[in-house]
């Protein structure tokens, strides 16, 4: 886990790629079954993982999933996508098409710091 709030926690998928995990702190089955806030929460969260993955990494792609089969909790998946990386074009759940090559990118760890400092400048980031 790299960050936290009341309702949700952020965690770093090992992977070729920069890839973020938010789940709810709440073990909500389905999205639908998430408070109205909480929905909307989530969402913005997914959208400033999506805009800090942008503007610190500069990928090709950004992909944005939901799967909770394994992990019956609600939770997305932000993963920054280079055209170099294994998988690409598929998504990260596809076809390997490459040899895993060094992609040469920063180190999460300094994205982690860039997220938070990210969070914190954002004084009057809204949620709602």
């Amino acid at each position: 886990m790299f960050y936290e709030n009341t309702n949700f926690y952020f965690e770093q998928e090992k992977s070729q790629i920069p890839w973020i995990k938010i789940f709810t702190k709440e073990k909500y089955k389905e999205l639908s079954d998430c408070p109205l806030d909480i929905q909307k929460e989530l969402f913005s969260w997914v959208l400033f993982c999506e805009k800090s993955l942008l503007e610190f990494y500069q990928p090709d792609k950004i992909n944005i999933a939901s799967f909770a089969n394994y992990v019956p909790r609600v939770h997305f998946h932000v993963m920054a996508r280079f055209k170099e990386d294994a998988f690409f074009p598929e998504c990260m759940w596809g076809k390997q098409q490459r040899e895993v090559v060094d992609l040469k990118l920063p180190k999460f760890e300094d994205f982690i710091d860039f997220f938070i400092k990210n969070l914190e400048n954002k004084q009057t980031f809204n949620f709602y």
